[in-house]
């Protein structure tokens, strides 16, 4: 009887997130079909929000590499190497955050960010010098990689920490126009 209610408890769960993690998955392919910056997507920051605020770990999961199969599947794709080290890398914010969840506190969202963007930046470039056949496999080509790399790090960087404010202020706005009177009974 226990099992049964443990699965409708996750069935109502899920069917309550599967809207939000739909609508982030559309934002991400929209973002990236539309015309941007390279690496000014949302995709991260989704990521992010999803390990926030999902309590499905395998829906958060799901969003980024979702929104990234959808989106490669229109745009096309490269190297299945680089392929999944990028994967793996716009996953990684989602388990960051899904941790630092437990922390209960919205100040672990910027350290988040900045660390995601920075596991991005340092991995798919990694795997680029390693598999592109672009630099030679040296300590001077992986630096030339690195060094090459840098405009698209600060689009990253910029991208990740602007559709993460979009993303929770939109949040926190939604949820103070939809029920004003939290903060009012929290004092009382």
């Amino acid at each position: 009887m226990a099992a049964i209610s443990n699965y409708r408890r996750m069935i109502c769960g899920l069917g309550m997130e599967l809207p939000l993690a739909a609508g982030l998955v559309a934002l991400d392919v929209v973002a990236r079909l539309l015309p941007h910056p390279p690496n000014f997507t949302p995709i991260a920051a989704s990521a992010v929000f999803a390990g926030m605020m999902l309590r499905n770990h395998a829906l958060a999961l799901a969003v980024p590499l979702a929104a990234m199969l959808l989106g490669d599947s229109l745009l096309g794709g490269y190297d299945w190497r680089v392929m999944g080290v990028v994967y793996a890398a716009l996953a990684l914010p989602a388990g960051l955050a899904m941790v630092a969840r437990r922390l209960r506190t919205s100040f672990v969202i910027v350290p988040v960010v900045l660390f995601s963007s920075l596991i991005f930046f340092v991995t798919t470039n990694f795997a680029v010098w390693v598999w592109s056949g672009i630099y030679p496999l040296t300590i001077s080509g992986l630096a030339h990689c690195y060094l090459a790399a840098l405009p698209f790090f600060q689009n990253t960087l910029c991208g990740d920490m602007f559709w993460s404010a979009v993303l929770f202020g939109s949040w926190w706005l939604a949820r103070r126009v939809l029920n004003p009177l939290v903060p009012a009974q929290a004092g009382t």
